[in-house]
């Protein structure tokens, strides 16, 4: 059987494998949840919701081992737990709201006050769940909970890069057994992916825009819905009515925490040229005392890169900026720490514009490029350059300043005088601008109702009509 070799971000040793599923027991696996399903479905919906308390007890009971596994996957220990505490979080959040989300209204025709409605959600039989490496239980999850509490079936394709975690909730999801029957996790490669589109109703991808591209190319073959959360390239506008020092820990919270490995990361930053010189200097110095996680896993604020390519797409637009006449004021270095576990320190890079990768393509790191504006108009048009549009932030002097300029921003959300705040906000409904997504809202009540079909039951209260109605004797003259 194959196997796949999993690296240790903190000392990029292979000291983890898996095996890699056959197609034919993926298919397997697929059909019993399938089956099974309808029995999920016709659970109460308060039934569903004792179901997945009971797991977020499995979950609690486990907690010690999950984190573990997620600190060795991500090379991040508090970032861990707070992935675990969130995931607890949203079954209760989704808990609450699904009782009043899976009842269908009802209505009567204008037209033909006689006929009255009834629309019957049905949910999908099977939701397949593609996730990725840099918060794995969250992403893994944040579609499957919702999808189990509207009645489907839910099978996910966890990151081949972060697999630890996986089998100790598993072992969460086996001690329920209701559940077990219809939530699966299966690791696996891109192979495993590609094959999942093609045994599921619906699939939930986050990822790259490269890869969301193929899977909705898949899915749209397969004639299932693609629901799409794919990169970023944030921008942040700063006006010279800001707060420096709000506006420098802003931009540098939300670009480098979770070693900026998050979609929502800030990774453009445009500052209006009166206050231009003092942010930058303010940034740099905050910047150069941030601490790596190491030696100390349990000391310091950046963590390894997780993927270690990641780390020469990094590199790669850094050296590219600095060819064609930006510099480096802080950080820019891959270092080599534990062996061969590879870390980067918050960097800040200024002279830079959008002829180069580092302003152009998603970085998914630390890295701050700093551009100038004159003009909020200029800002505007600087802040909506390029083919994402996940989210934004502006930060002003006022909130009302601050979302004049925001309505104005080709973004799914943005975050007024703070920034990422989609990472924390969940009942905002948002879609993604650009190449950023597709597909229905995975925050807010469109988070649970898009795995629903909408089926109108119409019942005629009067008399039917008759075929001699329609004879053409009867039209006016």
């Amino acid at each position: 059987m194959e196997t796949i070799r999993v690296r240790n971000p903190r000392n990029g040793q292979f000291d983890y494998e898996f095996p890699v599923p056959e197609s034919e027991a993926l298919a397997r696996r697929a059909a019993d949840m399938r089956g099974a399903q309808r029995e999920w479905s016709a659970r109460r919906i308060e039934s569903r919701v004792d179901v997945l308390q009971r797991l977020k007890a499995e979950l609690l009971a486990r907690r010690v081992a999950i984190v573990d596994a997620l600190t060795t996957d991500t090379g991040r220990h508090l970032l861990a737990q707070a992935e675990f505490g969130g995931t607890l979080g949203a079954i209760d959040r989704w808990c609450a709201q699904a009782p009043a989300l899976v009842h269908g209204d009802e209505g009567r025709s204008q037209a033909q006050p006689t006929i009255t409605y009834r629309a019957q959600l049905v949910p999908y039989p099977l939701v397949g769940v593609i996730s990725p490496w840099n918060f794995p239980l969250t992403l893994s999850l944040i579609d499957a909970i919702p999808a189990l509490l509207a009645g489907c079936a839910v099978l996910i394709k966890p990151s081949e890069v972060t697999p630890r975690f996986v089998a100790p909730v598993n072992e969460a999801i086996r001690a329920v057994p209701e559940l077990a029957a219809v939530l699966d996790m299966i690791p696996g490669d891109g192979r495993t992916g590609a094959a999942l589109v093609g045994l599921v109703d619906v699939v939930c991808f986050t990822g790259s825009v490269k890869t969301g591209r193929l899977v909705g190319r898949s899915a749209a073959e397969h004639f299932i819905p693609a629901f799409l959360e794919l990169g970023g390239k944030d921008p942040v506008i700063v006006t010279e009515s800001a707060d420096l020092e709000l506006a420098t820990d802003i931009v540098l919270r939300a670009s480098v925490l979770a070693t900026g490995q998050a979609c929502q990361s800030l990774e453009r930053v445009y500052v209006q040229d009166t206050i231009y010189d003092r942010f930058v200097s303010r940034l740099v110095e905050k910047a150069s005392g941030v601490p790596i996680n190491y030696p100390d896993l349990h000391k310091g604020v950046v963590g390894p890169l997780i993927f270690d390519r990641q780390a020469d797409v990094i590199a790669e637009q850094i050296d590219d900026a600095v060819k064609h006449g930006a510099r480096v004021l802080c950080g820019g270095v891959v270092e080599i720490h534990g062996g061969g576990g590879r870390w980067v320190r918050p960097t800040v890079v200024v002279d830079v514009d959008h002829t180069m990768k580092l302003m152009a393509d998603e970085t998914f790191g630390p890295v701050m490029p700093v551009m100038k504006f004159h003009t909020v108009d200029e800002a505007v048009e600087l802040a909506n350059f390029g083919v994402y549009g996940l989210s934004a932030a502006v930060i002003a002097g006022t909130l009302e300043e601050a979302e004049a300029i925001a309505v104005r921003i080709d973004a799914g959300a943005v975050s007024l005088n703070d920034g990422s705040l989609t990472g924390v906000m969940h009942e905002a409904e948002k879609n993604s601008f650009k190449c950023s997504g597709l597909g229905g809202s995975r925050m807010g009540p469109a988070g649970l109702t898009r795995f629903f079909r909408k089926k109108a039951l119409l019942r005629q209260t009067g008399k039917p009509a008759t075929i001699g109605m329609f004879d053409e004797s009867n039209a006016p003259r």
